[in-house]
């Protein structure tokens, strides 16, 4: 059973597994699986995760809504936040991140590069430390922008890969260590400002850290 944590008859919060594929892609997607679970005809997703994270989204359940809420990605005033586990320690306990990416469609990778060309696109985050732990670290990410493989590239290029990922130089051993852990955005009916958070679960590479920083309750 999905845990939804919001709905409305514009549109559902809930709580992507991890090895779930966020957008279209038969029965075992979230859009088939919620539609199932809902009951609902149509959901559209407007917004993305890669297969192997877990965590926060919100689908549309009207093409109305669909259209509002993508403009709010567009418009950046959909906002998230991530909770990733870096193998190693950052310099700083907090700063930002900017750098130009090129997605390779053909291998499905994400490449740091030096100088702007056809398909290269700007990236930025910021991260705050929250937690280190036996050569680990537990922290909190906002993405400026949504490039694919952002946090995971952004890290490993600075020699601090995810755990778990095994494409981005992290060992390929246990989950993932990225999380959905919260989004903000306008409904798109009324207007009001929603804001959800979910923590991740209590397995690898989770497990190491203490339950207050899993729980913080970020700025937004």
């Amino acid at each position: 059973m999905l845990q939804i944590l919001y709905r409305d008859s514009h549109l559902v919060v809930c709580v992507k597994p991890s090895d779930v594929l966020s957008q279209d892609g038969g029965a075992g997607s979230m859009p088939a699986m919620l539609k199932q679970e809902l009951g609902a005809k149509e959901v559209y997703p407007v917004h993305r995760l890669d297969k192997a994270v877990g965590g926060v989204m919100v689908y549309a359940l009207t093409a109305e809504a669909a259209a509002a809420l993508s403009r709010a990605v567009q418009e950046r005033t959909l906002e998230k936040r991530y909770l990733a586990v870096l193998r190693g320690v950052p310099a700083e306990l907090q700063g930002e991140l900017e750098d130009l990416l090129f997605h390779d469609k053909t291998k499905n990778k994400t490449y740091v590069v030096n100088r702007q060309r056809k398909g290269v696109k700007e990236a930025k985050l910021s991260y705050t430390v929250l937690q280190q732990e036996d050569g680990s670290t537990l922290v909190l990410v906002r993405l400026f922008t949504g490039r694919t493989h952002q946090i995971r590239v952004q890290f490993a290029s600075r020699k601090l890969p995810l755990a778990g990922d095994g494409r981005y130089g992290g060992k390929t051993s246990g989950s993932l260590g990225l999380w959905s852990y919260g989004l903000s955005f306008p409904h798109p009916k009324t207007g009001k400002r929603l804001t959800f958070c979910h923590r991740p679960p209590q397995d690898a590479p989770w497990d190491r850290f203490s339950e207050k920083h899993l729980q913080t309750d970020p700025v937004w």
